[in-house]
Parts: C-alpha cells; sequence; structure tokens
C-alpha cells in the first residue's frame, strides 16, 4: 500500500498552513468539514503525497483529544488501497485491531478505517480508498 498522506492535528489551520507553504513552497489544494468526525481538514500538495491539516471543530472530535494529550503533531499516516473491504480482511486475520468495523466516509472523496496504535508500535494509521468520481 503506497503512503496516501500524513495527518497533522493542529490548532490554528491558517496559521499551520502558512507555515507549511513557508517551509515547502506547497499550496492548499482542498479545504473539507468532516461532520463526523468533528474536523476541519485542509489538504497541502507535495510532490506525489498530500499533507492533511486537522482541525478540531469541537470538544468531542478525536483531534481535540489528541491535541491536549499530545500537543499539536503528526496524528496518522494514511495509506492507500484499491479494495478497503479485502484490507479490513487481511489486517484482521493478521492480528491487527481496526477501530471501524466497516469503512467510514473521510475526507477528501475517499472511504476510510485506522489501525489501533497498540497494533502499530504507537502510530495511528489510516487506510483509504478513493470513491469513483
Amino acid at each position: 500500500m503506497p503512503l496516501d498522506h500524513v495527518g497533522i492535528a493542529v490548532r490554528d489551520l491558517d496559521h499551520s498552513t502558512a507555515l507549511y507553504q513557508k517551509l515547502l513552497g506547497t499550496v492548499a489544494i482542498h479545504d473539507e468539514v468532516v461532520e463526523s468526525q468533528f474536523v476541519k481538514v485542509r489538504f497541502l500538495q507535495l510532490g506525489e503525497h498530500l499533507i492533511e491539516l486537522l482541525q478540531p471543530l469541537s470538544e468531542n472530535s478525536s483531534v481535540s483529544r489528541f491535541l491536549k494529550k499530545r500537543g499539536e503533531g503528526l496524528h496518522h499516516l494514511a495509506f492507500r488501497t484499491n479494495d478497503i473491504l479485502t484490507e479490513m480482511d487481511r489486517l484482521r486475520e493478521i492480528g491487527m485491531h481496526l477501530l471501524q468495523e466497516e469503512p467510514l466516509y473521510g475526507a477528501n472523496h475517499k472511504l476510510i478505517f485506522f489501525i489501533h496504535p497498540r497494533s502499530m508500535d504507537g502510530v495511528l494509521v489510516e487506510v483509504c480508498q478513493p470513491l469513483p468520481t
């Protein structure tokens, strides 16, 4: 599964966007509110990959809890698959603890699920499948 994007938890989307634009000379390509996860996301293009900045919109957001516990920084690594259901089955079979029973609709027109950090030496991993447009 190739790397799709790197998710970074931030408190201020505009401030963090400006930092990454200065550092990398990149541009923001897509903003979206993901209501089910109580976050606003902004994608920055970085070559073939994306940086996803995640700003919580509610105290109920897992990103809000992450920021309180760990502060701003790396939230997750996301890898792309062409068959998310098969990948879920494969990962369960090899003993990975998945955080969802079924894929969720995520940002940037993708189906997603997460692997619990305990299964990945402390790193939250997202698996995503782009939906047909």
